[in-house]
C-alpha cells in the first residue's frame, strides 16, 4: 500500500499560489510516498499543468452525482478528470455542514467519480458534541455504511477520518483516540469490501502539522493525511509529506 498526502486548499488560492507548487515540487521531487493537492476549482487546470510529469498528483473538492446538465455552479466527475484531476474530496465536514449533504449523496457523487475513473476520498467523522456523548463509533460507522458506493475497491477508494471539532482548530484527538476509530473504519471497510478493504487507505485529518504528523502517521492504520491549512504553504506540507515517506520506509 503506498501511503498519501493529501492536501486541501478549501475556498483559498489565487493563480498566484502555484508557485507554491513549484517549491514544493522542488523539495520533494521524488517522495516514497503519493502526493496529491485538492486547489479550488479554477486552478485544477493549471496545476495539473505545472505538475505534469511530477510525483505530484491533482484533485478536487467535490463533484456533482450527474454527468452533465443544467447545474448552475456546480462541476461534474467528468469535468474534474478533463481538467486534469484524478481524485475528488466528497462528503467534506463542510459540505455536510454547509450544504446539507447526506450519506447518500455523498454515495451517489462517490459512484459517479468512480464511473469516471475517479479516486473517490470519501471523509467521515464526528462533531464535539457527538464525541463528548459518546456517539463517535455510531456516527462514523453510519457514514461509512452510507457514503461508500458500490464497486469500490483498494484502487478507487480512500476513506479519511476527520473529526470535526479537530478541523483548522489546532486541536488534535489523542493517539489512543485516532488509533480507535481508525481500527474501528479498517474493520467496518472489512466487513462492507472484504479482501480489498486491506488495500484501503485511511486518512487521518484535522489539524495536521508538521509537529504532529510524524507521531500520527506511527498509529495503526494510519495511512496518511488529509490536511487543510498546512498545505497551503510548500514548507510545512513538504515536511509533512516528509514524515510520511519515513513512515513508508519504516513500514515496508
Amino acid at each position: 500500500m503506498k501511503k498519501l498526502a493529501a492536501g486541501n486548499w478549501k475556498m483559498n488560492g489565487s493563480s498566484a499560489a502555484l508557485s507554491e507548487v513549484t517549491a514544493l515540487l522542488a523539495a520533494q521531487p521524488a517522495p516514497n510516498c503519493e502526493m496529491l493537492l485538492c486547489p479550488p476549482a479554477t486552478l485544477i487546470a493549471p496545476m495539473a499543468v505545472a505538475a505534469r510529469g511530477s510525483a505530484l498528483r491533482v484533485g478536487g473538492q467535490d463533484c456533482h452525482p450527474e454527468a452533465a446538465g443544467a447545474h448552475t455552479g456546480d462541476i461534474s466527475a467528468a469535468l474534474l478528470k478533463d481538467a486534469g484531476a484524478s481524485h475528488v474530496i466528497l462528503g467534506h465536514s463542510e459540505r455536510r455542514a454547509d450544504h446539507g449533504e447526506t450519506d447518500a449523496l455523498v454515495a451517489a457523487k462517490a459512484a459517479a467519480a468512480l464511473a469516471t475513473g475517479l479516486t473517490a476520498i470519501i471523509c467521515v467523522g464526528e462533531t464535539e458534541a457527538e464525541r463528548d456523548s459518546g456517539q463517535t463509533l455510531d456516527v462514523v460507522g453510519r457514514q461509512i455504511a452510507g457514503s461508500l458506493p458500490a464497486g469500490a475497491t483498494a484502487g478507487n477508494l480512500v476513506v479519511a477520518y476527520e473529526p470535526v471539532w479537530a478541523i483548522g482548530t489546532g486541536r488534535t484527538p489523542t493517539i489512543p483516540q485516532i488509533a480507535e476509530v481508525h481500527a474501528f473504519i479498517r474493520a467496518r471497510l472489512g466487513a462492507a469490501m472484504g479482501a480489498e478493504a486491506p488495500g484501503v487507505r485511511i486518512l487521518y485529518g484535522g489539524s495536521v502539522k508538521p509537529s504532529n504528523a510524524a507521531e500520527i502517521f506511527g498509529v495503526a492504520h494510519v495511512d496518511g493525511a488529509l490536511v487543510g491549512g498546512a498545505s497551503l504553504k510548500a514548507v510545512d506540507f513538504s515536511a509533512i509529506v516528509a514524515a510520511l515517506s519515513a513512515a513508508q520506509t519504516g513500514a515496508a
